[in-house]
């Protein structure tokens, strides 16, 4: 079985989609499997248009995405749980405390995979070594301010405002993708 990295946002619509489809494409060439959920998502509705196109622009076709609403057995399921806030995170952790040590937001996590050393020797679990490497990090990295950890939802805004977004969920999903290419 694949690993499997779960993103959530609010309304999965923008956030949430946008860092499926990107982690997608930076993590094309490993095991692991990508899926996204929202914790107010409303099930079946397409992503919003803006974020529509950013997801298209790696070849992707995002036309069948449809939304789904948050449940256990998908932060249950998955090895690596990314969210957008940290009241999302919260809400992870009360729906499923099993995954309190694999749940992280995406730019806590990405400063953690940035600063972390990855093993010396490959690891099977390449994603599982990522994970401890990163929570290994967080021992030696100063406190950052609570809205470092946020990622801040362009709905409403304009195309800037998602591509600036997408931006920032690349810039936070690279350090993963390299950590898991160094531990496997």
């Amino acid at each position: 079985m694949a690993d499997r990295v779960l993103f959530v946002c609010h309304a999965n619509l923008c956030r949430s989609p946008m860092a499926e489809y990107l982690a997608r494409r930076l993590l094309a060439d490993r095991p692991v499997t990508v899926a996204s959920a929202g914790t107010d998502a409303l099930d079946g509705l397409s992503m919003h248009p803006y974020a529509m196109e950013i997801a298209a622009e790696g070849g992707a076709d995002p036309s069948a995405f449809r939304s789904r609403g948050l449940r256990p057995e998908y932060l249950a399921d998955a090895t690596l749980v990314l969210t957008a806030t940290r009241r999302q995170r919260s809400v992870c952790t009360a729906l499923a405390p099993a995954a309190l040590h694999r749940t992280f937001t995406l730019r806590q996590f990405g400063r953690l995979a940035a600063a972390a050393e990855p093993p010396v020797e490959p690891a099977d679990d390449s994603l599982g070594a990522a994970i401890a490497a990163a929570a290994h990090a967080r021992g030696r990295l100063q406190p950052a301010a609570p809205d470092a950890d946020d990622l801040r939802d362009p709905i409403g805004g304009t195309a800037a405002d998602f591509r600036r977004c997408a931006e920032e969920i690349e810039r936070s999903l690279r350090p993963l993708a390299a950590l898991i290419g160094a531990t496997g």
